[in-house]
C-alpha cells in the first residue's frame, strides 16, 4: 500500500514537471515570435517598438506628393503673377486654402508656418493680408479699424479689376489723406485719394452729388481709374503716379518715391514676404518627399 502511494506521488511530480517544461517552451516560442518577424525565404529581422511606431508614419508616395503640388499650384497662383489688364504691373492673388498640402502633413502657409495660420486670420470681406494691413494702419495713423474696412475692400476690388497691387492703392491713400475720408485740399481735392471732381466728372458719374467723393468706396474706385488713365497715357507706373499728383515735370519723381516708400512699409506689415518664403519652403519639402 505504501509502495503504491509512493508511485502515485512520483507520477504526479513527474507530470507536474512535464507540464512546467511544456509551458516554458510555449512561452519561449511566444517571446521569440514577438522579437522577430520572419518573412518568407528571408532572414529574421529584429523589430523594436520604435521601428513599428516609425513605420506607421509613412510618408506620401511620389504620386500623392505630385498630386498635392499640382492642386496647390491651381489653388494658389503665384503671388507675383502679372495681370494682363495693365502691362508691366503685377498684383498678388488673395491667399487661399492649402488643404491639399496639409493632407500630406506638409507645412501650411501661415506666417508662423502652421497649417492653419491663414485660416485663423481670415476676416470676412478682407483678405488675410489686408486684415494685417488694416491693423497696422489703425495703430500707425490712429484711425478706426472698422472704419477703414470699406476703403480697404474697395482697394482690393478695384486693384484686382484694373491690374494693380492693392497695397499701391492703399499707399496712395496714406500719402494723399492719411486715411481721412473727409479731407479737402486747397485745390478742391476730396476724400481718401484726393480726387478733384471737376477734372474727373466722367469717372464719378453725372448723377452723383457734389459730395459723392466723400464716400470711401466711390473715392477709391475713381482714384484707381485716374491711376489707370495715367498708365494708359504715359506707359509706366512712375509716370502714372506723377500724373496722378500733377507733377509730371518733376525730374526727381519725388511723389512716386514717396508712395513707393509707404508701399514698402505696407508690404512688410502685410506679411507678404514671409508668406512667400513659407510657400517656397512648403514646395521644397513636397518635392523632397517625392524624390
Amino acid at each position: 500500500m505504501k509502495q503504491a502511494t509512493r508511485i502515485n506521488t512520483l507520477a504526479r511530480q513527474a507530470s507536474g514537471a512535464m507540464f512546467s517544461i511544456a509551458h516554458g517552451t510555449v512561452l519561449s516560442l511566444g517571446l521569440m515570435g514577438m522579437a522577430y518577424v520572419v518573412g518568407e525565404n528571408s532572414a529574421p529581422i529584429a523589430v523594436s517598438y520604435a521601428d513599428t511606431r516609425a513605420a506607421s508614419k509613412a510618408g506620401p508616395t511620389v504620386g500623392e506628393a505630385a498630386m498635392a503640388l499640382s492642386v496647390a499650384d491651381r489653388a494658389q497662383p503665384s503671388l507675383l503673377a502679372p495681370r494682363q489688364a495693365t502691362p508691366g504691373l503685377s498684383i498678388p492673388a488673395r491667399a487661399t486654402s492649402s488643404a491639399a498640402l496639409r493632407a500630406l502633413g506638409t507645412p501650411g502657409f501661415g506666417l508662423d508656418g502652421s497649417a492653419d495660420g491663414l485660416a485663423a486670420e481670415e476676416d470676412e470681406g478682407l483678405s488675410p493680408e489686408m486684415a494685417r494691413v488694416r491693423d497696422w494702419i489703425s495703430d500707425t495713423y490712429r484711425v478706426s479699424g472698422p472704419a477703414l474696412e470699406p476703403a480697404l475692400m474697395a482697394a482690393e476690388d478695384s486693384a484686382e479689376e484694373h491690374g494693380f497691387d492693392p497695397l499701391l492703392i492703399v499707399a496712395i491713400m496714406a500719402v494723399e489723406s492719411s486715411f481721412n475720408p473727409r479731407a479737402v485740399s486747397t485745390m478742391g481735392a476730396q476724400g481718401l485719394m484726393q480726387v478733384i471732381p471737376r477734372y474727373h466728372e466722367d469717372k464719378i458719374g453725372k448723377r452723383q452729388g457734389r459730395y459723392a467723393l466723400f464716400d470711401p468706396e466711390l473715392n477709391v474706385r475713381v482714384g484707381t481709374l485716374v491711376l489707370q488713365e495715367g498708365v494708359q497715357r504715359y506707359g509706366s507706373l512712375q509716370r502714372a503716379l506723377q500724373y496722378y499728383n500733377g507733377s509730371l515735370k518733376d525730374p526727381h519723381a519725388r511723389y512716386t518715391r514717396k508712395v513707393m516708400a509707404v508701399k514698402k512699409r505696407l508690404v512688410t506689415a502685410s506679411g507678404r514676404e514671409l508668406l512667400v518664403q513659407n510657400q517656397n519652403k512648403a514646395r521644397a519639402e513636397v518635392l523632397a518627399a517625392a524624390s
